[in-house]
């Protein structure tokens, strides 16, 4: 059996590596959202998209919506953060 160099249309794949290091980036921001105090980001969805981080969902206080941007911009690799955090209601039950 003969090994062959897998490439599409003559080109070596990059998906596999941009999506493990954009991954690895999510899973970074999403940890350090998870374990730093003074934020409950059981609700905070990371997203990368190349060197940018973009953080939505919701929590209960505009405290909370801006120690998530410190947060994530302090991670390795961050270089900007877009924050799409929404405060929600305390009343209201956003979980389904």
């Amino acid at each position: 059996m003969v090994f062959k160099e897998q490439t599409f249309h003559g080109r070596q794949p990059e998906a596999e590596a941009d999506y493990a290091n954009r991954a690895t980036l999510e899973a970074a921001v999403a940890n350090a959202l998870a374990v730093a105090g003074g934020i409950d980001a059981s609700d905070v969805e990371v997203t990368a998209e190349g060197d940018e981080i973009v953080l939505s969902g919701h929590v209960g206080t505009v405290e909370e919506i801006e120690r998530a941007t410190v947060i994530a911009r302090t991670v390795e690799g961050v270089h900007t953060v877009r924050n799409r955090i929404l405060l929600v209601d305390p009343t209201v039950n956003v979980r389904h």
